[in-house]
């Protein structure tokens, strides 16, 4: 069966008109923040202190059988029609987050049921480059429950710049700049984990070429980083969970070993350079150890060098 593609220029006026419907009905609430500044290591990280995580904590520390009833079903099948912004092509279709921290949060669902641990495919990058393409944005996938994915089927998201009220539109950028490019794949030296890095120019229109260029990128970064693909019942899966970040002009790719630290959960945002607390108590554990180590605990340590 053959869906509606997305049109070229209708995806932000569908998204504004589908904010304002679902907010009116009570399937979209908006979320106080408190957004808090700390520099660190020359990224000046936006800290939102968001009552709704709470929540949200709650629905997932639920009783054992009842978690375990909910794990075989996926909130998108079927999807809320309050929240439902657009299709995108014959694969995806584009959702509001229920649990929506930043305005106009994007999701990028699969139609049938794949599962978070399962590999982008080229089809995943077809979809997210057509949203890309419509504003500027950053695009993120959360690779497996240890990297910060609250739904077991499958899903990107996508957010628009600037991700906060103050600050630079794109906090981890100011390091991104130092990037040791050795070929097409490099590392950031201010980033003290194991990631790999790589610029794109993907420019504001969608097309195929885009998406191959995206889809090729991401499997040069997962080879750099020593993610390799897996068979899972005839599934490709990922050998680890990782977080990946794409925009416009550049990608990067974080293998994850732990979901939090001291309680507080990160996703790909944090890496971003954008963090997200549900009290003022987590707060003060981001002042005390510091963002940059926030993100070492929960990252992957940098192999240390033969010889050393």
């Amino acid at each position: 069966m053959e869906h509606p593609r997305l049109q070229p220029g209708t995806l932000w006026p569908a998204i504004l008109r589908q904010t304002e419907h679902a907010l009116s009905c009570g399937a979209l609430r908006q979320i106080e923040t408190i957004q808090t500044l700390i520099e660190d290591r020359g990224v000046r990280f936006l800290v939102r202190q968001v009552s709704s995580l709470a929540r949200k904590e709650e629905t997932r520390q639920a009783p054992e059988e009842r978690a375990k009833t909910r794990s075989a079903v996926s909130p998108f099948l079927p999807y809320d029609p309050n929240l439902f912004v657009s299709d995108i092509s014959d694969t995806h279709v584009a959702l509001l987050n229920k649990f929506n921290v930043i305005d106009h949060h994007l999701l990028i669902v699969t139609r049938r049921f794949e599962s978070q641990d399962t590999l982008l495919d080229l089809a995943d990058f077809a979809a997210l480059i057509a949203c890309m393409a419509e504003f500027d944005g950053l695009g993120f996938y959360n690779g497996g429950a240890e990297a910060g994915a609250s739904q077991h089927h499958k899903h990107l998201q996508i957010v628009p710049l600037p991700l906060g009220e103050s600050g630079p539109p794109l906090p981890i950028e100011s390091v991104l700049e130092s990037a040791c490019m050795e070929g097409p794949i490099g590392t950031v030296p201010g980033l003290a984990f194991r990631h790999a890095f790589a610029h794109l120019e993907l420019g504001p229109a969608a097309s195929r070429h885009a998406a191959h260029a995206a889809f090729d990128c991401y499997h040069a970064l997962l080879e750099a980083v020593g993610l390799r693909s897996i068979d899972v019942n005839g599934e490709l899966h990922q050998s680890a969970p990782y977080n990946l970040l794409v925009t416009r002009r550049w990608m990067l790719l974080v293998p994850r070993s732990s979901e939090r630290v001291e309680g507080i959960s990160v996703n790909a945002l944090g890496f971003a350079g954008s963090l997200f607390v549900r009290d003022a108590a987590q707060m003060q554990v981001i002042k005390r150890l510091g963002p940059t180590t926030v993100l070492q605990r929960v990252a992957v340590p940098v192999p240390v060098a033969m010889g050393k």
